[in-house]
């Protein structure tokens, strides 16, 4: 396991030659070596891989098993230089009693042998004909030829500091597989040996099984099935092989292939461990779970600069866009539940939305719509305000007004430049002052007059400000960060900007259409500053406090992985190579760390909204942090970049 916590994974799909185990084994080394050369820690080949699978009755022959125990002592011998675990599947003898077995190797010497617990006897599948299940078998050792390894269902394995667990087959599909116990016992990786026919519908269904029990485990699983090679007579073998993690497959073999396959990724230990912590029901499980943990220890082997692993630059935001299509409905239908539920508890018919011709409250505006056509009000309801100030340019004013017009709201124009020109003079602020006591002026006199107008029609007034926002502290305190209802709290800028397009693409309406295409294309600023002599926006938002697809990535990673500097850093260089260099995702990253430890006073006085995604900033519920609390570790770590 590397310094950030992965661990380098594969499932190997030999071919087979059906009860030839000398050849089996031949191939199965030859992969091996190929997956060191790879830096492949532990790789594992599908079940009974020495012998294949479908050799039936021949697996009680002691021509054939014999022959399987000379094999297996001629893998290991001739794997001991590899710096990896191996894990072969082999029908072994114990007593006078048959089991269907997974082996565990490294270094010339067997670390243990985990049996199949769930024997299947139905259909095609008839195993409980040769073998016995391993159920409770425990703190026993088998012997194999003249080596000898702790035998039991119970063992988990720990190689560079990451615990895994096996299973085989059909463990994974009944009620409760064995990898739930190891899981909670500490495995954070669970290797299953297969040898599981094909079927129509049957690898969607395998897919989601693999992707729900790592999810349930809260674990990595790597799983590996029988190839080409495979006896034919009434069964087809299509080599199927996924990685996945806590719920999302990382690599999938090619199905139906007739040459052997190495599937490799890295897979995030470190942070499965911090989904553990943070997730109460699984300690709950770890209080009654045993096993017996084997640690092994690797030389160093050969790692690529860059993971097996693809690094989504965007993880807010779907990169398939039929998928993210149906999020965007899906967001749209917790935001406008959630405010047509305050607007039902407080009786309020009417809402007041501050439009700026801006993406936040863009968005916001359609939410608001939308929560009213739910609730059956009447959309005159919706109180639309574009308070033009020293900063508005002619684009964005346009948009607001079209946008309104066209959606059927209200329509207010309260301009706000005479009334904080006056109050400027009250406090003795300069003509040419152009602070934050100028900008943030301008932002609290819109809030006010949204209040007061929500005051005068027994409305609420819904806010505009964004999740990315919140986290860089990118808000007027007692400005624009203040709201009776935040719809947008926990939705970030670069999903903003998706769903807005979303709404632009299934408006039915060409005008509206056309503005919020126009909406998504203009820059983000907060239009505080005059414009520029051409009349358009000079205080572009990201110029400043640096692009939002960076800091995104940054706050997903801080919230949702729980890594610290370096580790972003080294994924950041990965995600968006091409795009930024290292310097400038280091000094987004340094601003990115001091904002969001010196503006938690924002967010801890944040008013109530709507959580959508698996990230959010909420005092009350998903980031519990003190105002004053210390970034000091934090910008140290970076300063050792």
């Amino acid at each position: 396991m590397d310094r950030f916590g992965f661990l380098k994974v594969a499932a190997a799909i030999p071919r087979v030659a059906v009860a030839d185990c000398d050849a089996n084994a031949a191939h199965i080394a030859a992969l091996a070596e190929r997956a060191a050369r790879h830096g492949v820690e532990v790789v594992v080949f599908p079940e009974l891989s020495l012998t294949g699978y479908t050799c039936g009755d021949l697996l009680l022959h002691p021509t054939l098993l014999d022959a399987s125990d000379a094999a297996l002592e001629g893998l290991v011998r001739a794997t001991r230089k590899l710096p990896l675990a191996a894990i072969v599947g082999a029908p072994l003898r114990h007593g006078e009693t048959l089991y269907n077995c997974a082996v565990v190797f490294a270094q010339g010497r067997i670390l243990g042998v985990v049996p199949k617990t769930y024997i299947p006897d139905y259909s095609e599948f008839y195993e409980n004909r040769w073998f016995a299940s391993g159920a409770g078998i425990s703190g026993e050792t088998i012997r194999i030829g003249g080596l000898e390894a702790d035998f039991g269902a119970d063992l988990t394995f720990a190689v560079g500091g990451a615990e895994f667990g096996v299973e085989i087959c059909e463990d994974l599909w009944v009620a409760v597989p064995p990898s739930s116990h190891l899981a909670t016992a500490g495995a954070r990786v669970i290797f299953n040996l297969s040898a599981s026919p094909e079927g129509v519908g049957k690898h969607d269904y395998l897919r989601q099984l693999v992707a729900q029990q790592s999810a349930r485990t809260l674990s990595a699983y790597v799983y590996c099935s029988a190839g080409f090679g495979e006896s034919s007579t009434d069964l087809v073998f299509a080599g199927n092989g996924l990685i996945a993690e806590n719920g999302r497959i990382l690599a999938e073999a090619e199905r139906f292939s007739l040459d052997e396959q190495l599937l490799v990724a890295d897979v995030d230990v470190e942070r499965l461990g911090f989904e553990r912590r943070r997730n109460t029901s699984f300690r709950t499980g770890e209080a009654a779970a045993e096993n017996t943990v084997i640690e092994m220890e690797l030389p160093e082997g050969l790692r690529p600069a860059t993971l097996d692993r693809a690094i989504d630059p965007t993880p807010f935001v779907p990169a398939d866009a039929a998928h993210r299509s149906e999020r965007c409905e899906e967001i749209f239908g917790i935001q406008a539940l959630g405010l047509a539920r305050r607007l039902s508890h407080t009786g309020c018919r009417t809402a007041v939305v501050g439009i700026s011709g801006g993406l936040d409250s863009t968005l916001a505006l359609l939410v608001t719509v939308r929560a009213f056509d739910r609730l059956g009000l009447d959309r005159r309801g919706v109180v639309g305000i574009t308070m033009p100030g020293f900063g508005t340019t002619g684009r964005t004013y346009r948009n607001a007004l079209q946008l309104m017009r066209g959606l059927g709201v209200t329509v207010r124009e309260i301009p706000i430049r005479d009334a904080c020109t006056q109050h400027m003079k009250d406090i003795g602020l300069p003509a040419d002052d152009r602070s934050a006591a100028y900008e943030n002026a301008q932002a609290r006199e819109r809030t006010q007059i949204l209040m007061d107008v929500a005051n005068m029609e027994g409305g609420l007034v819904v806010g505009t400000g964004d999740l990315s926002e919140l986290a860089l502290g990118w808000a007027t305190y007692n400005g624009d960060q203040m709201s009776m209802y935040g719809v947008n709290a926990s939705v970030p800028k670069t999903l903003v900007r998706h769903l807005v397009q979303w709404a632009a693409d299934t408006a039915a309406d060409d005008g509206i259409r056309t503005t919020l295409r126009d909406i998504v294309a203009t820059p983000v600023s907060p239009e505080l500053l005059p414009a520029d002599a051409g009349g358009e926006i000079a205080q572009k938002t990201e110029d400043l406090v640096g692009p939002y697809e960076l800091h995104d990535f940054f706050l997903y990673h801080t919230l949702r992985s729980g890594y610290g500097p370096a580790k972003i850093l080294f994924l950041a260089r990965q995600a968006f190579e091409g795009s930024y260099d290292e310097k400038t995702i280091l000094h987004w990253l340094r601003t990115f760390v001091r904002r969001f430890f010196n503006q938690q006073f924002k967010r801890s006085a944040m008013p109530d909204g709507p959580k959508v995604g698996s990230a959010a900033l909420s005092p009350r519920g998903d980031w519990r942090m003190p105002s004053d609390a210390s970034a000091a570790m934090w910008l140290r770590e970076l300063d050792t970049l």
